[in-house]
């Protein structure tokens, strides 16, 4: 069990677009998956990205039953997600609120496809085939950014609704979260 620091905006690598994984099913990757999930549950995050700890390879995981961050949030089913591809199942947007570990105390509104299908690959190397709306179909969409090197304040629909989770609470904008984020 290894909790790994998770780098912030700023941090050059976190721009950086993330290599394919070639190699499944081995010791390194079971290792560097578990240690993804013990930071992210160590983060309270509901989702983390290889890159985000300085590992520049094609490697998501989320999910969660309860989320303090995300308090509102219906839950998402945990996974591993190896060499993602998103396809777009509407042209629908939703704007919603975001925030990420590698930006923290922060938040933003970002418009996401509404309804998508994501494929992949687990740690085994088995195939991955999923549809997914709503917050899942976001924090998917939010985590396969980092592996192209995009980071969520690139995204904001309108810079206006981007500050301070504490702040942004406390002015109204932003309904029950935790602001220790």
């Amino acid at each position: 069990m290894t909790i790994r620091s998770v780098l912030r905006l700023g941090d050059p690598r976190l721009l950086q677009v993330a290599s394919e994984v070639s190699e499944f099913n081995n010791p390194e990757l079971d290792a560097l998956i578990e240690d993804m999930f013990d930071t992210m549950e160590a983060e309270e995050g509901a989702g983390l990205a290889a890159p985000q700890i300085g590992i520049g390879l094609r490697v998501a995981i989320f999910g969660f039953d309860i989320n303090p961050r995300y308090p509102d949030s219906d839950p998402v089913p945990k996974t591993i997600l190896i060499n993602p591809e998103i396809i777009p199942l509407t042209n629908e947007k939703e704007d919603g609120w975001e925030g990420c570990l590698s930006v923290p105390q922060m938040r933003g509104v970002v418009a996401r496809f509404t309804h998508i299908r994501y494929t992949g690959f687990d740690a085994s190397g088995a195939a991955i085939d999923v549809t997914a709306e709503g917050f899942h179909a976001r924090v998917v969409q939010h985590e396969c950014d980092h592996l192209d090197g995009i980071i969520y304040t690139q995204r904001l629909s309108d810079p206006s609704k981007f500050g301070f989770t504490e702040e942004l609470h406390n002015s109204g904008q932003l309904a029950s979260v935790n602001c220790s984020d």
